[in-house]
């Protein structure tokens, strides 16, 4: 019994390599050890525990070893998974590839019609603005024959007003000239009635004063 007043002497703890948690093509050595634990059961009965306690710690030990190793065991991964992870990552950047190209596909298609549609909007909006200026220059032109013929018949009315107007003016000039010439006649009749009356009586009154 004195000898469990000896200090436990605890054993130095060995940190895992982070290897471990790598991909691996073989099984971990852990998985395969062994230790002889009759062995280990003499050397803790050489340090003064009894049969019994040191099966117990042997037991204990290795029951957290196997617990150890089981979670060692876990975190590793076997080849055939590593190839399986592998394999979806390659279908699965197949498969994103396949979509992104499909996508580029597409987008350029639906540019291409957009930029059709577009084209074709601006052509038809082209034609629109050639039969509009078209259009408008008829109408400018209709106007202006319009107005044309308006002006040439005022000026045809006005001619004829204006001729219309000589013609009174003539017939005017006519009468009064034919007025005038009555009037000139009957001057020249009164004036030869009172020359020829004044004759006359002059002649009378001298062959009064020649008898």
């Amino acid at each position: 019994m004195l000898a469990l007043a000896r200090p436990i002497r605890y054993a130095r703890t060995i940190p895992i390599n982070p290897v471990l948690r790598q991909f691996h093509s073989a099984p971990s050595p852990l998985a395969q050890y062994h230790f002889d634990t009759a062995d280990y059961v003499t050397r803790l009965e050489s340090h003064g525990l009894s049969r019994t306690q040191a099966e117990g710690v042997i037991d204990t030990l290795e029951e957290i070893i196997g617990e150890s190793i089981q979670t060692m065991q876990g975190n590793l991964v076997t080849r055939a998974e590593q190839d399986k992870h592998h394999y979806q990552q390659k279908v699965d950047f197949a498969s994103l590839k396949q979509t992104l190209e499909l996508s580029e596909k597409t987008d350029f298609v639906n540019l291409k019609a957009e930029n059709e549609r577009l084209l074709g909007d601006i052509e038809r909006l082209k034609q629109r603005l050639r039969e509009e200026i078209t259009r408008t220059q008829a109408g400018v032109r209709l106007d202006l024959n319009l107005e044309k013929g308006r002006i040439r018949d005022e000026l045809s009315t006005r001619v004829v007003k204006l001729a219309d107007v000589d013609t009174r003016i003539e017939n005017e000039i006519g009468l009064l000239r034919t007025s005038m010439e009555a009037v000139k006649f009957n001057i020249l009749q009164y004036a030869f009635a009172v020359m020829s009356g004044t004759g006359a009586l002059l002649l009378a009154y001298l062959r009064m004063f020649a008898h």
